[in-house]
């Protein structure tokens, strides 16, 4: 591990650990947390993710060119998983269903140890489309899933969860791989899971920083981890429900992860902020033939690669304490058109010992016909701004984003404000609603 990386690691978890203790109650702080104890997340090395990439896509090339359910890549892939994976002592089954008239197949595989009753899981897709190797889709969530399970051999890790790991077949038909695990099983065993991790596309050349708003808990470990960094997130809406994170919500299983992006373009402010070209897909080799081992944006997929050890190590192998209390203002609040003055929309906060934390969400729901022309803010009790949102994102409609402020230096209790401006004639809308998370 290089100095660069253990630093980064060091503070990726202070930030995190510092963000937990300061979302907890005095009463929860009198005894020692687990989140304290807990081992400090690996570095998951590239060159091993792509070491497996490499592998997926020899596996495409001597399989007439594709990794699609039903195709004898598809197996050739689940057989390369499967022997890593009972090499390192996971414990792992090989689910068969029948989809178009073909074989599919599921991997899950069990890490010895842990509660059977609080079961933590991260899955990805295996399987191409029949156009192409499928690297980025999703042989990226697959390569970054399998070397965190590696990692987590290595390490010996003796989670409080009982840890397990899936490789779903035939997503691409609808996520008929991961609707077919779960539906099979029993109401108890659903009951048992404590989360479910997605990652779908983690790789894309012209990458995003997207993570899914489902599960607080999971949803807050993954923007701790970017935070950490100094890489600001935003919430997936492009592929919301399409992966197989899906099969897991729809039964009331908590499910959480990571994307970065697909088929819809980079906006300038997006572009400003993560690097790479504004108006060009995320990937343009999305379900094509181009997405090979060119197709990779390497500092996404290390990035992301490192976010699923870190989750897994955070979540898994420590007791992890829930989100602090929220509030909600429901209230619609019209925004006139320029050059009229501010709105606020107020929420008052009581009963929240001490600061606010250094990850405190804000989610905002403003309905406005061009969104690029407004100005929000959040307003601290005693008048201290924090800018949300300055005229970016152009002539889409609405703005509707999860934002993180760090408002450790404001005192939680007392009516925060969100305030809205338009900036320029022409369109209108209202704020709609907005929440405060501590």
């Amino acid at each position: 591990m290089s100095l660069s990386v253990s630093r980064r690691l060091a503070a990726v978890t202070a930030f995190a650990v510092a963000g937990l203790f300061a979302a907890t109650s005095p009463a929860a702080l009198a005894a020692p947390t687990a989140v304290a104890a807990a081992p400090t997340p690996p570095d998951i090395p590239l060159a091993n993710v792509k070491a497996h990439l490499s592998q997926l896509s020899t596996i495409a090339a001597n399989n007439g060119g594709n990794r699609a359910h039903g195709r004898a890549g598809y197996k050739a892939s689940i057989d390369y998983v499967k022997a890593k994976l009972d090499a390192a002592g996971f414990t792992t089954t090989l689910q068969t269903f029948t989809s178009s008239g073909a074989t599919g197949y599921n991997l899950i595989a069990d890490w010895p140890g842990g509660d059977p009753n609080s079961v933590l899981m991260a899955g990805a897709h295996l399987d191409s489309v029949t156009s192409g190797a499928g690297i980025n889709d999703n042989g990226s969530g697959s390569a970054a899933v399998l070397e965190t399970a590696l990692a987590v051999s290595r390490a010996g890790l003796q989670p409080t969860k009982h840890l397990r790991f899936g490789w779903w077949g035939a997503e691409e038909l609808g996520l008929v791989g991961s609707k077919y695990y779960v539906n099979n099983l029993p109401a108890a065993e659903r009951s048992k899971f404590s989360g479910y991790l997605n990652f779908d596309m983690i790789g894309s050349p012209n990458p995003g920083y997207f993570v899914y708003d489902d599960d607080p808990t999971i949803e807050q470990t993954f923007k701790n981890y970017y935070a950490g960094l100094g890489v600001p997130t935003e919430i997936e809406t492009e592929g919301d429900g399409r992966s197989d994170h899906a099969s897991f919500k729809n039964v009331g299983i908590p499910v959480g992860g990571l994307f970065t992006g697909a088929s819809n373009s980079k906006s300038s402010a997006q572009a400003q902020k993560w690097g790479g070209t504004a108006g060009q897909a995320f990937d343009r080799c999305y379900h094509s033939s181009c997405d090979s081992l060119t197709n990779i944006n390497d500092t996404a997929l290390d990035r992301n690669s490192d976010a699923v050890a870190y989750a897994i190590w955070t979540l898994g192998a420590a007791t992890p304490v829930p989100p602090g209390p929220s509030f909600e203002n429901t209230a619609d609040v019209n925004i006139p058109d320029s050059p009229a003055a501010a709105v606020n929309s107020p929420i008052t906060v009581s009963g929240v010992a001490g600061n606010a934390p250094a990850t405190t969400k804000v989610d905002v729901n403003i309905v406005h016909t061009y969104r690029g022309d407004l100005v929000v803010d959040l307003v601290a009790p005693d008048g201290t701004v924090y800018n949300l949102h300055n005229r970016s994102g152009g002539s889409a409609d609405n703005l509707v984003q999860s934002y993180t402020v760090n408002a450790s230096s404001e005192v939680a209790n007392g009516v925060w404000q969100l305030r809205a401006k338009d900036g320029a004639a022409q369109d209108v809308g209202y704020i709609n609603s907005w929440k405060i998370t501590f």
